[in-house]
Formats: structure tokens, C-alpha cells, sequence
């Protein structure tokens, strides 16, 4: 905390930070009151990159620690729908096949616009002199990031707004906001803070980004290029959606990067795995390697099987695992910018294909069914599921 102090480009990111806490009048400085406890908090520093890699800006956040809230006192709901994967990839077929333009808008500070319900304490920021007095806490009137309900919270008022602005919140995707007048429709999608904004209408869109900015503090990305972790591409060809940074850096974890990538069959050796071999030494390390993987599969339907077979040795894996999940990532080091293409040209109609095999587990003697679903010629959903 005292390095961050003294390096100016953090204690730029912390006054910034305060700044904007201060502006959303995010608490009262109050005597905690007899028989409450305070929540604590802590400031959380990250360095922001860019697509090619070089750094954006260094963010500071100051968070509370919500593990020490108590359910029924602190906190009460605290559920919140992110957007689901596949809404997003239906929306980037839809531009690509309609020509739509892909707006990105990033909301700033957004979990301090939510309104606490409950009554919550927490203690004043380390590396800040609000007060003279000492004894004075926060008594917070919106949420902060680290709270159990903050989610919730931001994501009510920020539902509440749209609907009032006349966008419908879709059934099937709640993260979802349709506007559609005399054949016009203007689409967000929502995931925490970011957010996609697209349609066929450019007054609408305009529209709406200059009431999100009488609501909120937003900041215009302009066109979609990286969401979640993927970077998007648009060519005259559709929009490629690929991994290529994210799956670099799992090599780059793994001390991969420098090796010669084997020229594998993907699938090879990953069906059948024993359970004989000996126990891993950090099956944390594991763990964390087919967690990562398992978030590779958004662009990457090829690895899907295998991520899915590597996955359930998650309770106690073995040194082979280990091994099995080191010849895909070889796989990967030969193709790391390998992802789905979503065709600008095509017939927007959905196609299915399912199938299953017989016992083919050697273990368990069940088997495993996999789908895939196309919008027109893009791939848009899939799954490698045992029975």
C-alpha cells in the first residue's frame, strides 16, 4: 500500500477513484453507531492493457471486504444475470449478416450507482484523511464493488432505467434490451459494466448513448474490437472472434512459449485416461490450467471434447492428466489465433446437428452427446456433455 502511495501513477489512479466516489456521493462520514460493525475495505490495483498488449492506464479500485458481511444484516438478495456467451455470439451473426455497426460503451464506477437498501457501515480508505476525527465511518448510501448485493443493486438501476427509456428486457436473456419501432431495432447487451450497443438504426443508437450518459458515467470504446477477453475483427468476409492474447498468455504461464509446438491430433490420448498413474503433486495448478481452458472453449468448439474429458479430473488429478492437458496446449501453440467466423453473407435460418455415441466412457460406460447450432453459416452454439 505504501509503494502504491509513492508511485504516481497509482496515487493518480486512487485520487481519481476517490473523485469519482466523492461526485456519486457514494457515503456519509457518521459515528458507527452501538452494536454495528463496520465492513472493511482495500484498494485493488490493475494495469489495464490495450489489444496489441501495451498498457491502457493503471486503474485503482477501492473495494470492500463483503466476506465479512453477515446475510440478513449487510445484505439480503444478491443474485444478478450476466449476458449469456451465446446472445453474444447471436448478435455479432446478426451485424455480420445485416451489416450492423457494433458499438462497445464501458460504464465507469458502475456498481456505486446502485442504491443500498440495508443499512451498511464500512471503514474510511486506507491512504485517505477524510475526517479529523478518526472514530467516523462510511455510512454508505450506494454500493461498492465487494459487496455481496453490489451486483444486484447496480444491475436493478440500471434495468430499471432502460425500461424506463422503453426498451423491453428479454425473457430469454435478461441482460438483454430490445427497442423496435416501424421496423427499426436498436439492441444492448450488458455484462456487469460492459456493454454492446447495435441495430439498424444510427438515431436510436445515438439516442441512447446520450441518455446512458445522463444516467451514468459512460465511456465510448467505439467500434467492437475486444469484449471479454476476445478480440473481435470485421472485414468485408463477416467478424472473426478469436482468443489469440488470452491463449498466448496460458502459454506464456505455461512456459510454453519458447517451445517447439508438436504437430498432435487434438483429440489424441485424451478419452482414455487412467486413474492409476501417480497422484499430481499441485492439483491446484491443474485446476486452475482446465479452468482457463474451459474458458477457451467461447471460441474454440475443437477443444470442447477435450476440455470437457480433462475436466473431470478436477477432484483429484493425476500426473497424467497433467500431461494430457500439456499436449493440448502444444495443440494450441500451433494454431493460437484459431476462432469462428461469422459470415457476412447468408441465409439467416437455424441449423442443428446432434449426436451421441455408445459407452464410449471406459469408466463409467456412458456416453456422450454433443450439438452444435448454426445461424445460417455461423456456428453460434455447442456442447460435448456426458449422459
Amino acid at each position: 500500500m505504501q509503494d502504491a502511495l509513492a508511485t504516481p501513477q497509482w496515487k493518480k489512479a486512487m485520487d481519481e477513484e476517490m473523485l469519482a466516489l466523492k461526485k456519486n456521493q457514494t457515503w456519509d462520514l457518521v459515528s458507527l453507531p452501538q452494536g454495528k460493525r463496520p465492513v472493511g475495505c482495500r484498494w485493488i490495483f490493475t494495469i489495464k492493457h490495450k489489444v496489441d498488449g501495451t498498457i491502457d492506464r493503471y486503474k485503482a479500485r477501492l473495494v470492500a471486504k463483503g466476506y465479512t458481511q453477515t446475510y440478513g444484516v449487510d445484505y439480503q438478495e444478491t443474485f444478478a444475470p450476466v449476458a449469456i456467451i451465446n446472445t453474444v455470439r447471436v448478435l455479432i451473426s446478426l451485424a455480420a449478416n445485416l451489416d450492423w455497426p457494433l458499438q462497445q460503451f464501458d460504464v465507469k464506477n458502475a456498481f456505486p450507482h446502485g442504491e443500498l437498501k440495508e443499512e451498511v457501515y464500512m471503514s474510511l480508505p486506507l491512504g485517505f484523511d477524510l475526517s479529523e476525527n478518526p472514530n467516523l465511518v462510511c455510512k454508505l448510501r450506494k454500493s461498492l464493488y465487494g459487496f455481496k448485493q453490489s451486483p444486484r443493486a447496480w444491475f436493478g438501476k440500471f434495468s430499471y432505467a432502460m425500461k424506463k427509456y422503453g426498451y423491453r428486457q428479454s425473457n430469454a436473456d435478461h441482460t438483454l434490451f430490445l427497442k423496435r419501432r416501424k421496423g427499426k431495432v436498436t439492441v444492448l447487451i450488458i455484462y456487469v459494466d460492459d456493454m454492446i450497443i447495435t441495430g439498424n438504426n444510427d438515431d436510436a443508437i445515438r439516442d441512447l448513448k446520450h441518455f446512458l450518459g445522463t444516467c451514468f458515467k459512460i465511456k465510448d470504446l467505439g467500434p467492437l474490437k475486444y469484449f471479454l477477453g476476445v478480440e473481435i475483427a470485421r472485414s468485408k468476409s463477416g467478424i472473426s472472434f478469436c482468443q489469440r492474447k488470452y491463449t498466448l498468455d496460458i502459454l506464456e504461464d505455461a512456459g510454453l512459449l519458447g517451445a517447439k509446438p508438436e504437430k498432435i491430433p487434438m483429440e489424441a490420448n485424451v478419452s482414455l485416461m487412467p486413474t492409476g498413474s501417480d497422484p499430481l503433486k499441485d492439483p491446484t495448478r491443474y485446476r486452475r490450467l482446465v479452468g482457463r481452458l474451459i474458458y477457451l472453449t467461447i471460441t474454440r468448439p475443437e477443444i470442447t471434447y477435450a476440455v470437457n474429458t480433462l475436466s473431470q479430473f478436477m477432484h483429484e488429478p493425476r500426473k497424467h492428466h497433467f500431461d494430457t492437458a500439456h499436449r493440448l496446449l502444444h495443440y494450441l501453440k500451433g494454431v493460437p489465433g484459431q476462432g469462428l467466423l461469422f459470415s457476412s453473407n447468408g441465409p439467416l435460418h437455424l441449423t442443428a446437428y446432434c449426436d451421441a455415441d455408445w459407452a464410449r466412457c471406459p469408466f463409467t460406460r456412458r456416453s456422450v452427446t454433443g450439438y452444435c447450432i448454426f445461424l445460417g453459416k455461423s456456428l453460434i452454439s455447442w456442447k460435448s456433455k456426458k449422459q
